[in-house]
């Protein structure tokens, strides 16, 4: 299971405003607990700071790099201040979010895949725009795992985000997710998956019950990856009771321990 801790993103108002004060300790305290909570990757997102990306990437990605050893998934639109994250990470292989089937999106991150051997998030989207259903996705997932297989890039090395909407907006974003799930996964059994959990319950109440529904619907179909707030207690209990209940979790080893931690709640 790959947990992508999202908290560290400057569309986050503490964050900005942290970030525009250079205040490392708030940084650097952000990445600490989402490496304690149970983040295998820590996500660097500044995508907003407009005048000044390239410059703030690299702050904050030396600045975590100080605190925590878990390595970064360097996420943003541009792919110059992609570039100037990965070159900085030091920890391990990092990962990208994120690469389409759109031209230019594709010429521009595919290069940067291979110069730092990162792993890739994998959008189920091309030039075409966001996709409806299920089938919509799996045509471009077809088309995308073709041609990066072509560079070189291992499916193991692939995560595909199958573009969680709002129920809200959409009444079957959640069951096009899921079967688009099923079906990634019986056509490209080696591949793993990435989503931003969140999004399903954008503009609703409550949103806690449903981000955590969903998890358990989407790992029984096979979703292994998540970007969210590990600090969210209940959510990280979901993932590791569904992990023993789905046979993930050798002995219930991990189930066991996080109980004697106090942590399933």
């Amino acid at each position: 299971m790959t947990i992508v801790g999202e908290l560290i993103n400057t569309s986050r108002k503490s964050v900005k405003e942290a970030v525009m004060n250079k205040d490392k300790a708030y940084i650097c305290n952000l990445a600490a607990q989402q490496a304690k909570a149970g983040a295998t990757y820590i996500d660097v997102n500044c995508g907003n700071m407009i005048n000044n990306e390239e410059e703030t990437m690299a702050w904050l990605v030396n600045s975590i790099q100080d605190e925590v050893d878990l390595p970064l998934c360097i996420d943003s639109p541009s792919a110059a201040a992609l570039d100037v994250g990965l070159a900085l990470c030091k920890n391990g292989r990092p990962m990208i979010n994120s690469i389409s089937d759109e031209e230019e999106r594709y010429d521009s991150v595919l290069p940067l895949i291979k110069k730092y051997d990162a792993k890739i998030v994998v959008l189920c989207m091309d030039s075409t725009g966001m996709p409806v259903t299920a089938d919509d996705r799996i045509k471009v997932v077809r088309n995308l795992h073709e041609k990066l297989s072509n560079e070189g890039i291992a499916g193991d090395d692939m995560y595909f985000d199958p573009l969680v909407k709002p129920v809200s907006s959409v009444g079957t974003a959640g069951i096009e997710v899921l079967d688009t799930i099923k079906k990634i996964k019986t056509d490209f059994p080696d591949v793993h998956f990435m989503c931003g959990l969140s999004n399903i319950s954008y503009g609703l109440p409550n949103r806690g019950i449903l981000n955590r529904l969903f998890v358990v619907q989407t790992m029984t179909l096979g979703m292994d990856g998540y970007v969210l707030d590990p600090t969210n207690a209940n959510t990280m209990a979901d993932i590791v009771t569904s992990k023993a209940l789905l046979g993930l979790d050798n002995y219930c080893g991990g189930y066991i321990k996080a109980h004697r931690r106090g942590l399933l709640i």
